[in-house]
């Protein structure tokens, strides 16, 4: 099992947005070989930013790794258009394996 995080730093009031813009997202996720479950982290906010987390469940790193490399992953992401401003830096991956 492999779980696949994007941590992004959000500007203060650009949260609403940033949620819509992920419920919006056609990511067809669903019909990817080896993913498992989605879920969008909102953390905590302090005067500079808001932060939330992409989560993804996947079977393998592997099966993970050739969605990052498919067509359906550049689709998904060729439409994801954010209002500039919103982003504080880009997202941080953080990439984990299941040891138990």
């Amino acid at each position: 099992m492999f779980i696949a995080m994007n941590r992004f730093r959000i500007a203060p009031g650009f949260e609403d947005a940033f949620v819509q813009m992920w419920r919006e997202r056609d990511s067809r996720l669903q019909d990817v070989p080896g993913f498992r479950q989605f879920h969008l982290l909102r953390g905590d906010t302090d005067a500079e930013s808001t932060t939330f987390i992409s989560h993804s469940t996947w079977e393998s790193r592997g099966l993970f790794q050739a969605w990052t490399e498919s067509d359906v992953f550049r689709q998904a992401h060729a439409k994801s258009r954010a209002p500039e401003g919103m982003y504080l830096g880009p997202p941080r991956f953080e990439g984990y394996e299941i040891a138990l």
